[in-house]
């Protein structure tokens, strides 16, 4: 299998969605309600959300296997010198595969070559990934409970990484 990530454009917002719909179901399924899961994934992952957001200041980068894009990531500045992973997911099959490690590192390369000296992430305190993010060089700078809206919150750890 040969994986190659290419950025995303507006043209990709279908396959994020595709991607996003089966992918955050299934990291979600024993850690959130699922009408949380439903909620989330119509405020992430809209299309009018993803749009403007690719039309905004957020880098969506595809992963790739065999020509068939698996999984995403997108990151965004917060100031010049930090920046935020929003996200990293890939399809359940395709998990454990190494193309989280090909997606973290192609972030967080290009978020240093746009300046960054540091990047932050919210991660749910229950979801395995922490352990992903710990691998990846990232520590557990702080946590907390963000309303979301519809009685809905998010119980996550900001997880940070220096990158000089």
């Amino acid at each position: 299998m040969e994986y190659r990530i290419r950025k995303a454009g507006l043209a990709d917002v279908g396959i994020i969605r595709e991607i996003a719909d089966l992918a955050f179901r299934a990291t979600y399924a024993s850690i959130i309600t699922q009408s949380q899961i439903e909620y989330m994934l119509e405020w992430m992952y809209s299309e009018g959300t993803l749009r403007k957001e690719l039309e905004g200041d957020v880098t969506y980068l595809l992963l790739e296997a065999d020509g068939t894009a698996v999984g995403y990531t997108s990151f965004s500045p917060e100031t010049p010198a930090i920046y935020h992973l929003h996200k990293i997911y890939i399809l359940p099959e395709f998990q454990g595969k190494g193309g989280g490690k090909i997606l973290f590192t192609a972030a967080q390369e290009q978020m240093k070559e746009c300046g960054a000296e540091a990047f932050e992430l919210n991660v749910n305190r229950n979801n395995k990934a922490v352990g992903f993010y710990r691998q990846m060089g990232m520590h557990i700078d702080r946590s907390g409970d963000f309303d979301i809206g519809d009685g809905f919150f998010m119980n996550d750890y900001i997880m940070r990484k220096e990158l000089w």
